[in-house]
C-alpha cells in the first residue's frame, strides 16, 4: 500500500528554526512551502535556505514535499531549478506540489525543467475542479491536495462546519484520485486552537476518503494521525472479518455472517487494507 500521509504539514521555506524543528515533529509528510507562506522579498533567500536545509538536516521517514511557486509569477521557474539542483546535489526531495493546477498541462510545463521528480498538483481552482479527472492521470503525478481556502476565495462562498460548498469540489478530486490510485490529501483547518473543529473535520475527510490532511500547526498533528488511522475497533473487526471468513471458506461456503452481517470478499480485502495501514502506520514510529 502507499506510505501513510495521515499529517501532512506546511513549513514556511524561509524560517530556518522551524525548518530544523521539522525534524522531530511525529507528522508523515512534511510540505516546505516556497509560495503563499513566503513574502515577495523572502523568495530567493527561501529558496537557497531550503536547498540547504534539505541537503543537511535529517527528516527521517517524513515524506518531502516541496510546494513551489506557480510559473505565471516570476519565481516558479527559478524555483523549478534550484530545487533540480538541489536534487543533483544530494538533497532528498521526494516531490515537487505545483500550485493551482487548472488542467494537466500544467504539470507538463513544470515536469519538463525536473526530469525524473515526483509530482504532486495543488487543486484549489474551479477549472482544476473540472479537470480533475486528467490531472489525476497525468503519468507523472503522485498525489493532490486540497487548496480549500483558494477554492472558497475563487467560488466566493461562506464557511460552514459541514463544508456543503466544497462537497462537489471535493468528491470530484476524489474520484479523479481514487480512480487513478493517487493519494489525496484534505485541505486545512485554519482555526488551529479549535481542536474540536478540527476533529470533526479530519473525520469528514477521513469518511469520505482522504488518506490525509494538510496542518499549518504542530499542535493540530496529535488530532489528524489519529483520525486518519484505523481505531482499535477498526482493527479488531478487520482481524474477525478475516478469521471468519476463512472459517466459512474452509466450511464451503462463500459468505460469512459476523455480528449479524455478511462477509464477502470485497470485505475481507478492505479488511486486509485496513491491517496493512495499520502496520504501516507503526513501522513510521519504529
Amino acid at each position: 500500500m502507499s506510505r501513510p500521509c495521515r499529517s501532512v504539514l506546511y513549513i514556511p521555506g524561509s524560517k530556518e528554526r522551524a525548518l530544523e524543528k521539522a525534524c522531530t515533529l511525529p507528522c508523515d509528510a512534511i510540505i516546505f512551502d516556497l509560495e503563499d507562506a513566503v513574502a515577495p522579498d523572502e523568495k530567493a533567500h527561501a529558496r537557497d535556505l531550503l536547498a540547504r536545509a534539505l541537503r543537511d538536516f535529517d527528516y527521517g521517514g517524513r515524506l518531502r514535499i516541496v510546494r513551489i511557486n506557480g510559473f505565471d509569477t516570476e519565481w516558479g521557474r527559478a524555483d523549478a531549478a534550484a530545487m533540480s539542483t538541489a536534487i543533483a546535489g544530494g538533497a532528498r526531495i521526494d516531490a515537487v506540489l505545483v500550485p493551482k493546477v487548472n488542467r494537466a498541462a500544467d504539470l507538463d510545463t513544470v515536469a519538463a525543467l525536473l526530469p525524473g521528480a515526483d509530482l504532486w498538483a495543488m487543486m484549489e481552482t474551479a477549472a482544476g475542479m473540472l479537470n480533475a479527472a486528467e490531472i489525476a492521470a497525468h503519468p507523472r503525478l503522485k498525489g493532490m491536495v486540497m487548496g480549500t481556502n483558494d477554492l472558497a476565495r475563487e467560488l466566493n462562498s461562506r464557511f460552514r462546519a459541514d463544508r456543503l460548498p466544497m462537497q462537489a469540489g471535493l468528491g470530484l478530486c476524489l474520484l479523479a484520485a481514487k480512480a487513478h490510485g493517487k493519494l489525496i490529501i484534505d485541505g486545512v483547518y485554519n482555526a488551529f486552537k479549535d481542536e474540536e473543529g478540527l476533529w470533526a473535520e479530519c473525520h469528514q475527510g477521513r469518511d469520505m476518503g482522504f488518506d490525509g490532511k494538510t496542518l499549518i500547526h504542530p499542535a493540530q498533528l496529535a488530532v489528524a494521525n489519529a483520525a486518519f488511522a484505523p481505531s482499535e475497533a477498526e482493527i479488531d473487526l478487520a482481524r474477525r472479518q478475516i478469521a471468519a471468513y476463512q472459517a466459512a471458506v474452509a466450511e464451503g461456503r462463500g459468505v460469512a455472517v459476523l455480528d449479524g452481517r455478511i462477509v464477502e470478499n470485497l470485505h475481507v480485502a478492505t479488511a486486509r487494507a485496513t491491517l496493512a495501514r495499520a502496520e504501516a502506520i507503526a513501522a513510521l514510529a519504529d
